[in-house]
Order: C-alpha cells, then structure tokens, then sequence
C-alpha cells in the first residue's frame, strides 16, 4: 500500500467505479423516464383536436369551470362510452396553469396537483400566448409497466449494466499500465539515487516520458555529472595541494637536516633560503583559503560606487617599480567620464594586481602592458594587454583551473602559486560580472614563433573583464 504505483491504481479504481456507478444509475433512470414518457405520449397521439377545442373553450369562458362538457362530446364524436370510460382505461387529466387537476374522467385525481414530471409529460394547452392549463393521460397502475414493457424496459437495464462492467475493467487495466508507467521513472530515479549515494557517480537516467519527468530526468542527470566533476576537481585538488605543499616543505626539511648534520652552515644566507620557502607556503596557503572562501560565496565584499579609473590607475602605479624593472613599458588608456561601478575597490585592484603581476612574468624586456577601460551598456569592460609570448590554443580553456601552467617548466618561485587566475575569476564573478582570455595561436614555424625564438615582443595575450556600473 506504500508504493505509489499501488496508491495510484487505488485511485483510478475508485474513480473507475464512481464513475461507472453515477452514470450506470442516471442512465438507467433516464431510460425509464424517457420509456414512461413514451408510453404516456403514446396514448395521447390522437389529442390534436381535443386540445384545440379545450383551448378555444377556455378563451370563450376565461375559465374551465364545466369543461367536461368538452370531453363528453369529444367522447361522442368518437363513439366511446361513459360506461367504457370509467372502467379499467386511462384517466384523462386536465390541471389548470398551476398543476391543479380540474377535471379527472374517472375521479381518481380531481383536486390534486400535478408534480413536475407529469407537467413535463402532459400536453400543455395555450390560450392567449399563454399556458392555461395540462392535458395528461394516466394509465391504470401509474408506475407499474405491464409484462412486456417491463421486460423490455429490463433488457437496456442489462444493456447499460453489462457496458459499465466492460467499461469499469478496461478503465481499472488503463488505470494499472498507466500507474505503473508514471512510477517507472521514478523507481529508476530512486534505483539511481541510491547508486550514487552508495558512490557510483556514473549513475544516469533515461530522459524520457511526461514533460515534467523528462525535466527531472535531465536534472538528476545534470546533478550527477556535477557530482561527479566535482569528485575529480576534488580530487585533483587534494592531490595539487599535496604536492605544492611538498616541496617547500622538503627544501625547508633538506636545509634545516643539513644544517643539524653540519653540512651547510649556520649563516644567514641559509637562513634567508628557508625563509623565502616560509614565505612561498605562507602565500599559497592564504591563496588557498581566499579561493575556498570565493568559491562557496563566503568572501566578503565592501561594494560602494567607485570611480572606475582611479580604481586602475592605483593598481597600474603599484605595479610600475616592478615594471621598470624588468624593462617593460606599463600604462593606462582609459577615456574621459567612464561611469561609476558597484564594487569593492581592494578587491578589484586585486583583480588587477593578478593579472598585471601575470602580465609580468610573461613579457620580456622591451615589451609593453596596456590596461584599457570602456563602458559597454550597464557594464564596464577593462582589459590588460600584454606583448609577451602568448598562450597556445590548447591550453586557453584551462587558464582559470587552480594550478595550472601553460608553461610548466615555470617554479613557484617565479611562476606563482598557480592560484592567481583561478582567484581572479572567483572575485570577478563574485561581483556579477564575467572575464575571458584571447591569446593567437603560435603554430611553429610562423613570424610570431620566430620573432619568440628570437626574443622579440610576441602577439601577447588580452585578458578582458566586466564590472557592473553603480546605479544613479
């Protein structure tokens, strides 16, 4: 009784019957009114003349006070009786505009009133535009049907009765297939859920059936492959960070063993080797906690409306001493009146210390950085274009993954953690807005692969980041 397959053909079962039920009883009522209607219309199939003359009576008295004048001698004119018509036959009933019976050939029903239903079966009669009175024949037995009528009356009953049986199991074995074909994506689903809690991320579910479970099949599918990319970026992670850690922590573990082994000696210059090794663990460890604290949207943000170029300009003029000195040409091409974005100023110097710090590393002496701004729409778009050797085509798509280098021949001492462009598109996203890389591809042996060779400024690479403009 818990499953949902078993509640569902429950119901369709008790609908099925409900419903067979209510219309089986209303038929079989309709039939019989409809059956009795006939036979009663059946004995008044010859009234034509007898309500004309009814009718021009009541326009020439204005009431059916001695009407019975009027059956006599219709009876007359069609040779009957009075000793016929007050024997076993029908009762010919006449009711004013409202039901009450004025006259009755036989004296069974004088003075009643007519109900509903026998208005409805009577033969109305009109005067003036208007119903004045009810012309109604009564069989003997009102509401019992002779033998035959009966049993013919027996034989639709059976009719309807055996149609609402066949319709009642087609409806319960629709019901079933039905019930069981809405749950059976939903056992899959389930079957699959409990794969994947039991650690198999491989699980996937067909999408298929109604709109709504192909939505859901689709999004069970879309969370399983997360899951699972999320597993192997955890993975990779723990495996990345081990091994960064690893080695500062060996060098500082060699030198510190080689001192105690009086190998190299106590000086400073020994001293200032594990330090900068401190130094090089101090940093990614903090790079480490603020891209944890990026990617589950707990790092806080002081946003204010700020000026868009003083924002760049202060970033340009910390990185200018390092700039100089490597021999690279730095500066800002920002135009006049950029509009104010909604961001937290620290962090976007941030943004750009990255990215100018990475230009940096990749642009040999004699090369130029040029860090442009423009608004575009409700955004503003700065760039940071360098002339350095540029990234391959194939490793583009990676540049944001923590711990990545096109170039890996580069040490973390002069390459970085290998965090910085994975921190910096966590900030930027983290303000609404988005960052993309353009690099030419260097294939060998083209200009651009000689001049590199040659040590020559290259094609570069433009990194390119939008910010949200502050509202007014």
């Amino acid at each position: 009784m818990s499953k949902l397959w078993v509640r569902l053909t429950l119901a369709f079962v008790l609908v099925t019957l409900v419903g067979v039920s209510t219309v089986a009883l209303l038929a079989n009522r309709s039939a019989s009114s409809q059956f009795r209607s006939y036979l009663s219309h059946r004995e008044m199939t010859d009234w034509s003349d007898l309500t004309d003359d009814l009718a021009a009576y009541y326009e020439q008295q204005g009431s059916w006070d001695g009407v019975g004048v009027v059956f006599e001698d219709n009876r007359r004119a069609q040779g009957q009786g009075q000793g016929q018509m007050r024997g076993g036959g029908p009762s010919t009933l006449l009711a004013d505009g409202r039901g009450l019976v004025v006259y009755d050939g036989q004296g069974r029903y004088a003075g009643e009133t007519l109900s509903r239903s026998e208005q409805e079966l009577a033969v109305p009669i009109q005067a003036g535009g208007q119903i004045v009175g009810f012309l109604l024949s009564i069989p003997p037995g009102w509401g019992q049907l002779q033998p035959q009528e009966q049993s013919f009356l027996d034989q639709i009953n059976q009719a309807l009765l055996l149609a609402g049986v066949l319709a009642g199991v087609l409806s319960i074995l629709l019901g079933l297939g039905l019930s069981r074909g809405l749950t059976a994506p939903v056992a899959r689903l389930t079957a699959a859920a409990r794969r994947i809690a039991g650690g198999d991320l491989s699980q996937r579910v067909p999408e298929t059936g109604s709109a709504e479970m192909a939505v859901l099949g689709r999004a069970f599918n879309q969370m399983a492959t997360d899951l699972e990319k999320a597993k192997d970026l955890r993975r990779n992670m723990m495996a990345d960070v081990a091994h960064e850690l690893r080695n500062p922590l060996s060098v500082i573990q060699g030198n510190l063993r080689a001192i105690l082994d009086e190998v190299y000696p106590l000086e400073q210059a020994e001293i200032a080797v594990l330090y900068d090794e401190t130094r090089l663990l101090s940093r990614l460890v903090d790079d480490l906690r603020e891209l944890a604290l990026a990617e589950a949207g707990q790092l806080r943000l002081e946003r204010r409306p700020v000026a868009s170029a003083d924002v760049v300009n202060r970033a340009v003029e910390a990185a200018r001493a390092q700039a100089v000195a490597r021999g690279v040409a730095l500066q800002a091409d920002l135009p006049e009146n950029l509009p104010l974005v909604d961001v937290d100023p620290q962090r976007i110097e941030q943004v750009l210390g990255n990215l100018l710090n990475n230009a940096l590393i990749h642009t040999p002496s004699g090369g130029e950085i040029v860090v442009a701004a423009r608004a575009q729409g409700s955004e503003v778009e700065v760039s940071v274009r360098d002339t350095g050797e540029g990234i391959p085509a194939e490793h583009l798509p990676h540049v944001f993954e923590r711990f990545y280098r096109a170039d890996r021949s580069r040490s973390r001492a002069t390459g970085g953690t290998g965090l910085g462009l994975a921190i910096v598109k966590q900030l930027v996203e983290a303000h609404g807005g988005r960052i993309e890389v353009e690099s030419p591809s260097l294939r060998p042996g083209s200009v651009q692969a000689t001049r590199l060779r040659a040590g020559q400024v290259g094609q570069g690479t433009v990194f390119t980041f939008s910010l949200p403009v502050a509202a007014t």
